[in-house]
């Protein structure tokens, strides 16, 4: 429907009166659905990478310390002890979803809910009348440029969910921000009482220790200490709570089958020049095979060369992909990425499920293959608002067992 009347109305017009609507349309879930982040301890996550996870470390940290926890992240909808998979393709679903999300958690006994804030949500005010308690900001780097317009705005979009906390009849509200944000005086600027600075090299500092791969991910688990921190839960039941986190699907996720498997498939959110370079480095001294796309079509467009370079310098071999064109030609997408690849070979595979299986089959002993882009993204976005079903862990898990059929020698 949005479509159909996308099409019909002006865009000038349709611009002008989104953002009214969009606020108009939050009101009223909160209206309809009593307020419920009034009656909860609401902990906001922001940032351009890192979020997910860093929303699991908490979610670990207040349930081992008795919490009875909601999330709303772009990987799961939580209330208690029930979580099913996010489908909508989006991290903050639209027609009131989140105000009747926090309704359900008010109801089910929950005490907290842990909510992960975007800009392009913030855009929409589906951040409104959230009333935080906390706000976690990961990091800044650029992204949805065409989106918002400009860097500058995709800032102010996150500052906007900041300004959401400085807002709050809340007590005690408080800021958390990596030490390594390039904006972070900017948000320290706002009036807000308790603001806290964390990083990896704080969290080395006081033997955080990380089961997940990845020494970036030192920095999530750092943000859930430190908050866990200003909740006064006991420091052995947040380092406890954050080693237990194993694996975040989608989120530099080891993809393994019954087999004994001498090479390692890694699949990975990584949609990012500062995700995609951390994912690569995570791994420096072993042969890469890297499956990369175009981290979807008519958006960031100036990140694909880079992502490209990106690969040159760190990958073994280079596979590029088809990931979500939407209305775009998706192999104009792949060529801009390639044109950023240079003095090294690289193979064309527009079959994603062709280019994770040959990954998978050219792997050997020692070897990372390294899938990139999606995660746990549910569907590929094609054309006209097309939707394929879609799984790069089942994919990579099923070329695994195809090899393993077909050659028991490898």
């Amino acid at each position: 429907m949005l479509r159909t009347v996308k099409k019909i109305i002006p865009r000038s017009v349709f611009s002008f009166f989104q953002p009214a609507y969009h606020w108009c349309l939050t009101t009223l879930g909160a209206i309809i659905y009593r307020f419920p982040a009034r009656r909860l301890t609401v902990i906001c996550v922001t940032g351009t990478k890192g979020k997910t996870t860093t929303i699991e470390y908490v979610n670990a940290v207040l349930v081992a310390a008795g919490f009875s926890t909601a999330v709303i992240s772009t990987l799961r909808f939580k209330i208690g002890a029930t979580s099913s998979r996010n489908m909508f393709k989006m991290t903050m679903p639209g027609r009131m979803f989140i105000q009747k999300s926090l309704r359900e958690a008010v109801d089910a006994g929950c005490t907290h809910a842990i909510i992960e804030t975007t800009s392009e949500g913030a855009k929409l005010f589906r951040h409104a009348w959230l009333f935080p308690d906390a706000l976690i900001v990961t990091n800044i780097a650029p992204e949805h440029i065409e989106s918002h317009g400009s860097y500058d705005n995709y800032v102010a979009a996150k500052l906007s969910i900041a300004q959401e906390l400085e807002s709050s009849p809340k007590p005690h509200r408080a800021l958390f921000i990596n030490t390594t944000n390039p904006e972070k005086e900017k948000f320290l600027a706002l009036n807000i009482p308790i603001k806290i600075e964390y990083s990896r090299e704080h969290a080395r500092r006081e033997g955080v220790s990380i089961s997940m791969l990845g020494d970036f991910n030192l920095e999530n688990a750092a943000a859930a200490h430190a908050l866990g921190i200003h909740f006064h839960i006991p420091l052995e039941t947040i380092r406890t709570a954050i080693v237990s986190v194993r694996e975040v699907q989608g989120r530099m996720q080891p993809v393994t089958i019954d087999q004994p498997v001498p090479f390692e498939v890694i699949v990975d959110y990584a949609h990012t020049p500062d995700s995609l370079e951390a994912a690569y480095g995570a791994f420096p001294q072993n042969k890469k095979i890297c499956v990369l796309g175009g981290t979807g079509g008519g958006r960031d467009t100036w990140k694909r060369p880079v992502m490209g370079e990106i690969a040159t310098r760190y990958c073994d071999e280079i596979i590029l992909t088809d990931e979500d064109p939407y209305d775009e030609d998706p192999r104009q997408i792949v060529d801009a990425i390639a044109r950023g690849i240079s003095g090294k070979k690289y193979t064309i595979m527009m079959d994603r499920r062709e280019a994770i299986s040959t990954a998978v089959h050219h792997a050997r002993a020692g070897d990372v293959v390294l899938i990139t882009g999606k995660g746990t993204d549910p569907y590929i976005m094609g054309a006209n608002g097309t939707k394929t079903p879609w799984s790069d862990s089942d994919e990579a898990r099923a070329a695994l067992e195809q090899r393993y059929a077909t050659n028991h020698t490898h």
